[in-house]
This record gives C-alpha cells, sequence and structure tokens, in this order.
C-alpha cells in the first residue's frame, strides 16, 4: 500500500486506505469504541488513528497486508501471549492479516486491559 497523505482526522485516514485495509479498519475502529470508556476521544497521533482515555489507549493503522493494533506497551502482549500466538507480535504490536476475520473478543478483552492499566498509572502517580 502506497503511503497515505496525512490525515486530518480518523475519517479522512480511513477514507484514504484503499480495501480490504478500509473495511478492516473501520470494524477495528468499532470494536475499540465499544470496549473503550465513554470517555475516550479519537484522534490521530503518529499520522495514525488513536483512542486516548487518561493517556494513550491503542493506535491502530493499515499497511499493505495486514493492519496493525499497537498497544503502546508491551505489558499486554506478554499478559496474553498465549491468546496472541495465532498473530505476529512486537514489544507492543499486535498484526492481523487481511483476509482472516478479526479477534473481536481478543481486541475487546485488550482495551478494556489497556483502559484498566490507564485507570491505574493516573490513580497512583
Amino acid at each position: 500500500m502506497k503511503k497515505a497523505p496525512d490525515a486530518a482526522d480518523v475519517d479522512e485516514y480511513i477514507a484514504n486506505v484503499p480495501e480490504p485495509g478500509r473495511s478492516v479498519l473501520s470494524e477495528m475502529r468499532a470494536l475499540i469504541r465499544a470496549a473503550a470508556p465513554k470517555q475516550a476521544t479519537e484522534t490521530i497521533s503518529y499520522q495514525m488513528p488513536a483512542f486516548r482515555y487518561k493517556g494513550v489507549l491503542v493506535y491502530y493503522a493499515a499497511f499493505r497486508e495486514h493492519c496493525s493494533l499497537f498497544a503502546a506497551n508491551g505489558t499486554l502482549t506478554a499478559k496474553y501471549a498465549e491468546e496472541l500466538k495465532p498473530y505476529v507480535t512486537g514489544k507492543g504490536t499486535i498484526r492481523f492479516d487481511f483476509g482472516k476475520p478479526l479477534p473481536a473478543t481478543l481486541i475487546r478483552k485488550l482495551v478494556k486491559a489497556r483502559a484498566a492499566e490507564n485507570d491505574l498509572k493516573k490513580t497512583t502517580s
């Protein structure tokens, strides 16, 4: 996929992504939105869509053959390592290949866990 021009907002970012990425990102966005706290906001950060809740909640983006969910740190990929075995992961990145269904339950679980981390971080500092 060619690098899209910088987007002013999430709607524009997703609109600029060719299929099948656009559909997958739209689905991922809906899953994240449903699992995120009601106070979470959407933004573009580091030239990709992000949700913020007491700091960064998650980033997500499309690439040539996959989309990625960036959990902003490595604690979740370690905590959910067993469930993440079918996916390529990095320290804070989970890659979902196009052509395979998104793991909706897992994505919702990761978003809720990130929100809980952010709640703890803000109440203990």
